[in-house]
């Protein structure tokens, strides 16, 4: 298995959620409200999952060896897009917080349909951004960057990407207690 094979996986459980996502913005904005357990478990799942997981290999492993390699201005420009599209989903998903954090505090109807439309506008750039991220990856850049690499460094690589999931978990369960501790 090449080493981006886990990553476009990965891919298609992301795409999942966005299409759910999607779905549920359309009802925000025609209902004006939102849901905010649903929205909380989208950002459990961008930050944990699609970020800190997915997002995590992509920039501390399969990034980083890139740095390493004498990429054509192609690569190299596809790479700069992509991190920057990395930065804007997070920037996109803290302010998905912000105003799921103003609708829940909202003490009028009116408030709550204004926050629930900017959780929409939120959730619609998201799901905007992930389709076209992902095409860009899966199509542009994941299979060509492979020749960058020798057998033995994509071997590496796949090793690095099963011990980032293993260790990821943990990480997460830790952070849990010592937030309470």
């Amino acid at each position: 298995m090449l080493p981006v094979g886990p990553l476009m996986i990965e891919h298609r459980l992301i795409e999942r959620l966005i299409a759910i996502m999607a779905r549920q913005a359309d009802r925000i904005k025609k209902d004006r409200s939102a849901d905010i357990d649903f929205i909380d478990d989208c950002v459990d799942f961008i930050k944990g999952y699609a970020d800190r997981c997915h997002h995590g290999k992509e920039e501390d492993i399969l990034f980083k060896a890139l740095g390493d390699k004498n990429l054509s201005q192609k690569h190299m420009a596809v790479l700069k897009e992509l991190v920057d599209e990395h930065n804007h989903a997070r920037n996109l998903t803290a302010g998905l917080v912000d105003e799921k954090n103003k609708y829940f505090k909202s003490t009028t109807e009116a408030e709550k349909q204004i926050f629930a439309l900017e959780i929409y506008g939120h959730l619609k750039q998201l799901c905007e951004l992930y389709p076209k991220h992902i095409k860009k990856e899966d199509k542009e850049f994941f299979l060509p960057i492979m020749d960058y690499f020798s057998s033995e460094e994509k071997a590496e690589m796949l090793a690095e990407f099963f011990e980032f999931d293993r260790k990821l978990i943990h990480e997460h369960y830790k952070n849990i207690v010592e937030r309470y501790e």
